[in-house]
């Protein structure tokens, strides 16, 4: 519902405090439901006041999913909904399309249940939800590829990026890629999106002459349920590369630099 973890850390916080306070409660489920996306709601609300004034691409808050730590995420729809590149995708939203896209596609909620918990009546529930998939689209085929094919694309990614090779970077990338950094102001990160395949190879490939990348050790993490180039320095989390792989290609690259936007990832790795 946000894109930030340490955000959803104090909705579930206000939540419980709430519950812990509640006298009575006939439907635990329903009432639970109900209070998190209010407040999720109006977290949403306030943060599109921020994000206006945010340092460069604002990109969702990365956490590492290899651990089960956010549950089972039993079904492709829960996995998908934790992707960085949904994420983004949901930010063109209204914060009501939001919790009806969210609540529809990755709980299965029918649109009765999501009018309920909206305040709303049923008919403008299904407007709301149909207004989210026109604005995000249908939903896109991330999963053709298994996570172990997804690996070994970006696993050559790491390899030709490390090696400088601009050729071997083309073959791996879509015509149409897009790069986007979220450093915030507070890590070095290109201010503009980079895009197409030769410049965006470029980029990458210039990334073993700088004079940083001979402290930096790689690891290949899973990451809002993609596989990712972790970067440390140091032994400090520093940068987050997640590419986006539709079929054999990459479509995107993510990289997330801002130290605020990495705490819950380095927090996870204590």
């Amino acid at each position: 519902m946000l894109g930030e973890a340490s955000e959803a850390e104090d909705v579930v916080q206000d939540v419980y405090l709430r519950w812990a306070r509640s006298e009575s409660v006939d439907v635990p489920e329903a009432w639970l439901t109900k209070v998190a996306t209010n407040l999720c709601l109006n977290r949403l609300t306030s943060a599109r006041a921020r994000r206006e004034q945010y340092v460069g691409p604002w990109l969702p808050e990365p956490v590492f999913t290899a651990d089960g730590d956010f549950g089972p995420l039993e079904t492709v729809e829960q996995r998908d909904s934790l992707a960085l590149g949904v994420l983004v995708l949901l930010e063109r939203l209204t914060p009501p399309e939001r919790a009806a896209f969210v609540l529809r596609e990755a709980f299965d909620y029918s649109h009765r249940e999501i009018a309920e918990i909206l305040d709303v009546e049923e008919s403008h529930a299904r407007q709301l939800y149909r207004r989210a998939r026109e604005h995000v689209g249908e939903p896109r085929k991330r999963f053709t590829a298994s996570v172990a094919q997804r690996t070994k694309i970006v696993e050559r990614f790491v390899a030709a990026t490390v090696e400088g090779d601009v050729e071997g970077l083309e073959r791996l990338l879509a015509e149409d890629v897009v790069s986007w950094a979220d450093g915030g102001g507070k890590a070095t990160a290109a201010r503009r999106p980079v895009s197409g395949r030769a410049d965006v190879a470029r980029l990458f490939s210039g990334l073993q002459r700088h004079p940083r990348a001979a402290n930096a050790t790689l690891s290949i993490e899973l990451v809002n349920g993609d596989p990712a180039v972790v970067v440390y320095e140091s032994e400090v989390l520093t940068y987050l590369f997640v590419p986006e792989v539709a079929d054999d290609r990459i479509v995107a690259v993510r990289v997330i630099a801002n130290p605020d936007k990495l705490a819950f990832a380095v927090r996870q790795r204590r």
